[in-house]
């Protein structure tokens, strides 16, 4: 495997030196580092590797990543300062040039799965349509659960609804890879909700697990502060664990950030109480473990949500989550 990441590399870095326009980049981009491209379908193979097999080839995997990541970077200023082409015409600016970004919520996803696959873990979607009994039942919620009201879910004719959290993978993550496994699942989820500064009917989740021998409360505390962390670029995070219930884990706990709008002072985001909840999290429910097909004799596992849209507003100093949804170019154009 490691030889294949080199030859990946060699093969990536060579074309890159041909490249004569933007589309050609993007293509060998999308090729080789987008979601089925084949540096990132290496890192999903490495479930099957031993512990220590994984540390060597996630090493080398994360400085090849490192060096087509600058290499494409590098390429790209290059093109665009010769406009992109091997071809050069003569025109006349009459609008001040606008160029694009990705969206905050894109930027972040990107990022947290980078964090993630150079911790091992893997990366699974999922769907976004989903059975009553993925979204609700295989993750320990009661026929008679509020949360299964029309008021909070979008139920389709066909009885199958849009998933209201990334929960809904849980239990098909588990039967597809087995104990033991790391995994995240980010994408779109869906809410009846009204919406407000802090709430949209449409928001994006990351799910993720970790199922193995002796894991314990420690463990997820302290992958939760390394994520926050990194993606915050804040050493000194501060954050509180209070105790919280959701029928998928016990015990279940609502991990806070201090606000970074307000510096914990009180804001209309974080309802003037100086934090935001970030990260609904707990040690797996062993009825969930076991319809997943999981030994809970041997293995225990924790799992949490983070909320990828409210890290979106903490990271680029979003104050209202409807901005994320309002395609105004000047406001989206800031976040680079």
């Amino acid at each position: 495997m490691v030889e294949k990441i080199n030859q990946i590399e060699k093969e990536t870095l060579d074309e890159l030196s041909k490249v004569k326009s933007l589309d050609a980049l993007e293509e060998i981009r999308v090729k080789v580092m987008g979601k089925k491209g084949s540096m990132t379908e290496i890192l999903k193979s490495m479930k099957d590797l031993s512990v220590e097999e994984k540390k060597e080839v996630g090493k080398v995997a994360n400085i090849a990543k490192t060096k087509i990541s600058e290499a494409i970077d590098a390429k790209k200023e290059e093109l665009e300062n010769q406009g992109g082409s091997d071809k050069f015409f003569d025109y006349t600016y009459t609008l001040p040039e606008k160029v694009g970004t990705y969206h905050p919520i894109t930027k972040v996803q990107q990022e947290i799965e980078e964090i993630f696959q150079g911790m091992g873990f893997m990366v699974d979607y999922g769907n976004e349509v989903v059975t009553e009994f993925e979204n609700f039942t295989s993750v320990n919620v009661p026929e008679d659960h509020p949360a299964r009201d029309m008021q909070d879910t979008f139920w389709l004719d066909n009885g199958e609804l849009l998933r209201t959290q990334t929960s809904a993978q849980q239990v098909n993550v588990m039967k597809k890879y087995g104990a033991p496994f790391k995994a995240i699942v980010p994408g779109r989820t869906f809410r009846n909700e009204k919406v407000d500064a802090s709430h949209e009917n449409t928001f994006f989740q990351l799910e993720g697990m970790l199922v193995d021998e002796k894991v314990s409360v420690a463990n997820l505390i302290y992958f939760m502060r390394e994520l926050l962390s990194k993606v915050l670029d804040e050493k000194d995070l501060e954050v509180r664990l209070r105790p919280g219930f959701f029928p998928f884990v016990e015990p279940g706990f609502e991990l806070d950030m201090k606000c970074k709008l307000c510096g914990g002072k009180g804001c209309r985001t974080c309802k003037n109480s100086g934090w935001i909840e970030m990260l609904p999290c707990g040690m797996i429910h062993p009825n969930v473990l076991k319809a997943g097909g999981i030994d809970t004799e041997k293995y225990s596992g924790f799992a949490f949500g983070l909320g990828l849209t409210r890290l979106a507003m903490m990271k680029y100093g979003i104050k209202e989550i409807r901005e994320m949804n309002s395609m105004d170019i000047r406001k989206l154009g800031q976040i680079r």
